[in-house]
């Protein structure tokens, strides 16, 4: 089976390149053969198989096609693909890219190098620690996960929205709509707490008992002992798990199950039986609870710590209240509130204040017209999109006011000699064809110009059903639906999104998701911002052909491609010619 499984991929060798074996990847086709052999761990563990189970998992630590989609993963698609572990190796282009995979399939590594320790900072003048591990563990680490996740996948609660496949922020906050939108809805008390520092206070021995006889299993815990670098100082790491690891997300969901079933929310309860129970809605460490009353909601915290403790959990004392709906709770940068009968979703005060500081700080920094667009583009777009499910409307309005403010005084102190007229004439103008606003601010010698928050269409977003999971084959067709409907985002003009659907959301140069790009779509603002700023549109002339077309242009002589693919095909296009690009109808579910 694995030789089967790794047929479409290049056998990795130093004598063809390391270069031009990554170019020549069909990337489509690995994560196929990754994805079939996650549905079969998944199904293996929903049938109790856990023989199976086993078997299929050392499959997936041994293939071929697992190396090189864990080596993308983390070299190309990841955020924090630039940021170097205690040994400052990185792997950013192709040749050091394929050096990586090929030695990763040779010599699987058993030595673990200690985490580098970094801090983000975060609101209110405090930081984050994060522990960054080499680029060779992290693509290790994405491998394991691949054979991990799937089993848990079968097990987890469907009240679980964190760092998993095909759920996200955005399913959680509508799931917490649904739950409180009824004018007679019982549940007017909310538990909103947080977990006090939960990557770094897991408890070793419970995670690993939970984990089981897991192939990789003295890997994992290698890599929860491997201990921080700080200032040169080495430290020993007898709890936790560095957040900044691949797999720390996992592991912190593995730890966390079963905090639903701890309250009584099952997911098997009749309707009449979940009326009787308080309900759980979870994303990674921040989780709320609805309760009937003030004195349900303070059992309901005393029951979930003495259930954390032994987990090596605490609830965080100052993150942790209980309110009523009626007074509102942020959670996930949205702000949750009942005004009489009806229940309102809004971006979240303090969510408005980070982003008008960012835009502030961007339009002071950049010193060209093009510079400014070029890093404010991906922020509002992004911004916007992770909003668009909220009553963001007003917000919006309100944001491109703030940033005409900002550009508008940004022009003025580049020209103070000149008169206004002559300022909005040379900054301003009706740069979209489509709408009739001559304040649209760009730059006139190159078209580009910067994009609205009102321009994107507010969009009531459908949650996941139940403990649906991407791993389960038996839901493909629900989740090809699910990926078609949300698959191109609307932020982008109307243009850009009759692209992205004629290719039928999917890049044309590795026939993966444009969005991500590996299946796994965009789950804050930041990862939104990130995917505007990747993606690219190119030119059909650009040494692309469509074979249907026998050479000649598509109807569009544009496409949408991810970046990182264009950047690809000119590699090899500079030694091989133009690459032929499969039939624009050929293009399916990836």
């Amino acid at each position: 089976m694995d030789a089967v499984a790794d047929m479409a991929v290049p056998p990795l060798n130093e004598a063809t390149g390391d270069a031009q074996a990554w170019h020549s990847i069909n990337w489509a086709q690995a994560e196929r053969d990754v994805r079939r052999l996650r549905q079969r761990i998944f199904t293996a563990a929903q049938e109790g198989d856990l023989k199976k189970v086993r078997n299929l998992q050392k499959l997936m630590l041994r293939s071929r096609a697992n190396t090189l989609v864990s080596v993308r993963r983390v070299t190309q698609l990841s955020a924090g693909r630039r940021t170097p572990g205690i040994d400052g190796a990185r792997a950013l282009t192709a040749q050091e890219r394929g050096r990586l995979a090929r030695t990763l399939a040779h010599e699987p590594a058993t030595d673990v190098r200690p985490v580098r320790r970094v801090h983000i900072p975060k609101a209110g003048g405090k930081s984050r620690p994060l522990g960054i591990p080499t680029i060779r563990d992290r693509a290790q680490q994405a491998r394991v996960k691949n054979a991990l996740e799937p089993e848990w996948e079968a097990r987890f609660e469907g009240k679980n929205y964190g760092f998993r496949p095909g759920r996200g922020c955005h399913d959680a906050i509508e799931k917490i709509f649904r739950l409180t939108a009824r004018s007679t809805a019982r549940r007017t008390w909310v538990l909103d707490a947080d977990l006090a520092g939960a990557f770094d206070r897991i408890d070793h021995t419970r995670l690993m008992d939970a984990i089981g006889g897991f192939p990789a299993a003295g890997a994992v815990l290698r890599w929860l002992k491997a201990g921080v670098m700080q200032d040169g100082r080495f430290i020993a790491t007898g709890e936790g798990t560095p957040q900044g690891g691949v797999i720390s997300p996992l592991l912190l969901n593995i730890a966390l199950h079963g905090m639903g079933a701890a309250i009584g929310d099952l997911d098997n309860l009749t309707e009449r039986q979940r009326a009787q129970v308080p309900l759980l809605v979870r994303y990674a460490d921040d989780f709320v609870v609805f309760c009937t009353s003030k004195t349900e909601a303070e059992q309901v915290k005393e029951k979930l710590a003495e259930w954390l403790e032994p987990r090596g959990l605490t609830i965080h004392p100052d993150k942790t209240r209980i309110v009523r709906l009626q007074d509102g709770f942020d959670f996930l940068g949205f702000n949750v509130r009942k005004y009489g009968p009806k229940t309102l979703i809004k971006p979240s005060a303090e969510a408005v204040k980070r982003v008008k500081d960012k835009i502030r700080r961007i339009v002071e920094q950049s010193p060209t017209t093009e510079l400014l667009i070029q890093r404010l583009n991906p922020l509002i777009k992004g911004w916007a999109t992770y909003y668009r499910g909220a009553v963001a409307k007003e917000i919006f309005a309100d944001l491109d006011h703030y940033v005409w403010h900002r550009t508008w005084r940004w022009a003025l102190r580049r020209h103070p000699r000149k008169s206004r007229s002559w300022t909005k004439d040379r900054y301003f103008g009706r740069f979209h064809s489509r709408r009739d606003d001559h304040w649209v601010f760009g730059d006139h010698h190159s078209g580009r110009y910067l994009y609205k928050f009102v321009w994107t269409v507010i969009q009531r977003h459908i949650p996941v059903k139940g403990t649906a999971s991407k791993d389960d084959p038996s839901l493909t067709d629900y989740w090809a639906a699910r990926t078609r409907k949300y698959r191109h985002p609307q932020a982008d003009g109307q243009f850009h999104v009759s692209l992205a659907a004629k290719q039928k959301g999917l890049c044309p140069l590795c026939g993966l998701d444009l969005i991500a790009g590996a299946g796994y779509e965009p789950d804050s603002v930041h990862d939104w911002a990130n995917w505007f700023a990747a993606l690219h549109r190119t030119r059909t002339t650009d040494g692309l052909i469509y074979r249907s077309t026998g050479g000649h242009h598509a109807q569009s002589p544009f496409l949408l491609v991810h970046a990182d693919c264009h950047r690809s095909h000119h590699a090899i296009g500079s030694q091989c010619g133009p690459l032929e690009l499969p039939s624009a109808r050929s293009l399916g579910p990836a």
